[in-house]
């Protein structure tokens, strides 16, 4: 019998990091060498200690690749985090997560 092999996420925000870093690696929005440039500088800052490399690090080098190409600033992540949670919380259990399901949702 084989054991089986271990869950390559923790959680699964941390696969939706990955995805989103894949699609829009494909989409064009930066190549691969970018990608690993701007994270290893993400993981260690030049004034500041080495952080762990985790999808947390992941999410900071998405989250500032979007702003400085202007596809969603810190206010729009924020604000779309947000109304995430508020949708995760009026969504049935085993339900999928939409964001029409935020209670403050406006098309």
């Amino acid at each position: 019998m084989t054991e089986p092999s271990p869950n390559t996420f923790a959680a699964p925000w941390e696969a939706q990091v990955f995805a989103l870093v894949v699609s829009l690696q494909e989409a064009g929005l930066f190549t691969w060498s970018e990608w690993t440039d701007r994270l290893g500088r993400e993981i260690r800052p030049g004034d500041a200690p080495e952080r762990a490399a985790d999808y947390g690090a992941w999410l900071a080098t998405l989250e500032a690749i979007l702003a400085e190409r202007g596809v969603a600033g810190p206010e729009t992540v924020s604000a779309r985090t947000a109304a995430f949670l508020r949708a995760a919380a009026a969504t049935p259990h085993g339900q999928p997560i939409r964001l029409e399901n935020d209670p403050l949702y406006r098309p």
